[in-house]
């Protein structure tokens, strides 16, 4: 009888054994549990409809519970149809002891469906504002997922959900802008929304986003990523999808590059964005911009187009502040230079820093009569600031070599004008190998401008010639300037010693000027400008000295002695100028040597290349307008020859002149034949009858063409303009 009862216990406990083994492995399939399991869903939603296949139930007995498993089902909610490759499902043992039926956990796997499909369906089940977020976010594509809900002892659904799977084709509209492609995993639980694996097209730009992650942050949510780009490339009209900045719209053109940056941002539950933070590395292999500045007088090659090339940037931007700082190539002349900068926005001010080293490119301060050196390298800093179209530069250093040129607090308008200025100090060596040392400093509302050279040479030159400046106005407002400079130079060989004056400049024009200043032999040279109510400005010029100021023009050598006196009258971009020029000797003037050559006159020439021709006085009365310089006189008269003469010389295209020259004997001759008046003037003395020529000389002023003929009587006008000569001596 014991083995008996011994037998059946073990038998009893082997099938129990087997049988727990082949449910706990193999399991067994069953409807029983359908109607259950259908009821604890409808607890989660009344209104899902959901037919069930076959269940296969296994035994788990480390968890204590009943595993169970359809394949090949549907849930509908409100006309959704959400096809499950397959549902599975935890049913507490205990529950069924008790005989209070409670799943403890189900999930299930969908097949591939529509994006929005999906995400409406699991905010009918959950309200999780996150989800909230996604279905704003995404807007297109499909997915596969895998769904996991957690029940509690009484068949209530926890929150520590999970949801995960894979996004195909999707589409993602984030800060006003579609992005399309998206391919990526994602993972959804009641603390995070994430995606990682991102990839997808912006502008038919390919993007990697290793993740995105939504979380919940007191009234609204924080959404945070990284994103990853290679050699991406955009045109000017991808910038204007992106970004709504009116000067990258209006300049930009094409850029390469390769990106790294991490953004996170704010979203409230009015889905209105806040709080934008990015930051990025960005590696700039080519930007092209083009150029809205005109630039041309201190960049003489600057081209149409800014070209950055190899750029390491890194960059931090929020709603208040945006910090870039970075370096490189960059090409806006005929060759490289390297660009160093640093750019911060504060609020609604803008910040920088920058270094610009020039190498093999050209750079000039025309005003200035400045010049890089070929082959050297120039340093070009620009600190300051800019706010509401108006620049403040706190400081602008420029060096080369042993040269310096320092700008402080140079205040500029909306239109590029300077408005103030505090300090500048140049000490350098100019084009013409002569050095400029001076200071001008703000002194309440006048500047002083003191030092121990400058050179002027450029600024007479243009005075001389009547030059109209018709480049950019420089200046936002009145000015006026106090000079004590020892030593100023005309040219390179003539200078002039303890220059002191005042200048008033009034909408970027000189109103009043009063210059003096001594040559080393303690001769004056003066020089006034004047305005009147007339609208008139009133130049006046006058050296004891003339020779400094004649040597500049290259066409005339061996002048000697003399006093020069240059009155000019301008209204209305229109100047009449009188240059007189007194007890002079010429030794060499080319176009004259021809002239009395050709006019068989070659005595006088001998003279004229040999020690020389005395002229008593010279006279010219001009009009210069734009390009156009109309001589209506030339009259110089000496104990040799008399000349005059007329015509005009357009600037760089054509010069145009007549006239008359006669040896002095002739027109002794002539006036002393007037009856009374010539004995008064010139008496009984005749000369040898040698007779005058009149002249023309015209074409490009490199290639003159010069005709002659001789003349037995005088003009009127020769012999009028002689006698006012003699009557004034």
């Amino acid at each position: 009888m014991k083995k008996i009862i011994y037998r059946s216990v073990i038998f009893l406990i082997s099938v129990s054994f087997f049988l727990l083994i082949y449910l706990s492995t193999i399991g067994i399939k069953t409807n029983k549990f359908n109607s259950q399991i259908i009821s604890q869903i409808k607890k989660i939603e009344p209104k899902i409809k959901l037919k069930l296949n076959d269940v296969s139930v296994k035994l788990n007995l480390i968890k204590f519970t009943i595993d169970a498993k359809t394949v090949g089902t549907s849930i509908i909610l409100k006309d959704k149809i959400i096809k499950l490759e397959n549902i599975k499902s935890q049913i507490s043992l205990n529950s069924i002891i008790n005989n209070e039926f409670a799943l403890s956990e189900i999930s299930a796997s969908t097949n591939s469906l529509p994006i929005k499909d999906m995400i409406g369906f699991i905010r009918a089940l959950n309200r999780d504002p996150k989800l909230f977020i996604a279905e704003k976010f995404i807007k297109n594509g499909y997915i596969v997922t895998n769904l996991n809900f957690k029940f509690d002892e009484f068949g209530k659904l926890k929150d520590n959900y999970k949801i995960d799977g894979l996004i195909n084709d999707g589409q993602i509209s984030m800060l006003n802008k579609n992005l399309n492609k998206l391919n990526s995993g994602f993972q959804f639980s009641n603390n995070k929304f994430q995606f990682f694996d991102m990839n997808l097209l912006l502008n038919n730009k390919k993007i990697l986003i290793p993740y995105l992650i939504v979380t919940k942050k007191n009234n609204g949510f924080l959404v945070s990523g990284k994103s990853n780009t290679k050699d991406i490339e955009l045109n000017n009209n991808d910038i204007k999808n992106l970004i709504n900045y009116e000067f990258l719209n209006k300049n930009f053109q094409k850029i390469r590059l390769s990106s790294d940056f991490d953004f996170n941002f704010k979203v409230n539950r009015k889905f209105k964005f806040y709080d934008i933070l990015i930051k990025s590395n960005l590696d700039v292999d080519y930007l092209k911009l083009k150029n809205s500045i005109d630039l041309k007088d201190i960049f003489p090659n600057i081209k149409k187009e800014f070209i950055l090339e190899n750029h390491k940037i890194e960059l931090v931007y929020n709603k208040k502040n945006l910090n870039i700082v970075g370096s490189g190539n960059v090409s806006f002349q005929d060759k490289e230079d390297s660009l160093e900068y640093e750019f911060k926005r504060q609020k609604d001010k803008i910040f920088f820093d920058t270094n610009l080293k020039i190498s093999n490119n050209p750079f000039i301060i025309d005003f200035l009569n400045y010049e890089k050196t070929k082959g050297s390298i120039l340093d070009l800093s620009l600190k300051g600031s800019f706010k509401d179209n108006e620049i403040l530069y706190n400081q602008i250093l420029i060096t080369e070599n042993k040269n310096k040129l320092f700008f402080k607090d140079l205040n500029f308008s909306k239109g590029y004008k300077i408005n103030d200025l505090d300090l500048i100090e140049i000490d350098f060596t100019d084009k013409e190998n002569i050095k400029n040392k001076l200071q001008i400093k703000k002194d309440k509302k006048r500047y002083t401008v003191t030092g121990e050279s400058l050179n002027i040479n450029k600024l007479i030159n243009d005075l001389l010639e009547s030059k109209k400046d018709n480049k950019r106005k420089y200046l936002n407002k009145d000015f006026k300037f106090i000079f004590d400079i020892k030593k100023i130079h005309l040219d390179k060989i003539n200078k002039g010693y303890d220059l002191t004056g005042s200048l008033l400049l009034n909408n970027n024009e000189i109103i009043d000027l009063n210059l003096v200043s001594k040559f080393s032999s303690g001769q004056n040279i003066n020089l006034t400008i004047k305005s009147n109510d007339n609208l008139e400005k009133i130049t006046t010029l006058f050296s004891n000295e003339a020779k400094p100021l004649v040597d500049r023009y290259k066409f005339i050598k061996g002048f000697k002695e003399g006093k020069l006196d240059f009155y000019s009258i301008e209204k209305n971009n229109k100047s009449q100028s009188t240059l007189r020029i007194y007890d002079f000797k010429l030794k060499e003037l080319p176009a004259l040597t021809k002239l009395l050559t050709l006019a068989s006159l070659q005595g006088i020439a001998d003279l004229l290349s040999g020690e020389g021709i005395r002229f008593n006085e010279f006279e010219m009365n001009f009009e210069n307008k734009g390009n156009l310089m109309t001589i209506n006189e030339i009259y110089a008269i000496g104990p040799a020859i008399s000349v005059l003469m007329e015509g005009y010389i357009e600037k760089d295209n054509l010069i145009s002149l007549r006239g008359t020259l006669v040896p002095a004997t002739t027109i002794n001759k002539t006036i002393s034949s007037i009856p009374l008046l010539g004995d008064i003037l010139v008496g009984k003395k005749t000369g040898e009858g040698v007779f005058g020529v009149s002249f023309k000389i015209k074409g490009p002023p490199k290639n003159l063409e010069t005709t002659v003929n001789p003349i037995k009587t005088l003009t009127p006008r020769f012999i009028t303009r002689t006698l006012e000569k003699f009557k004034r001596d």
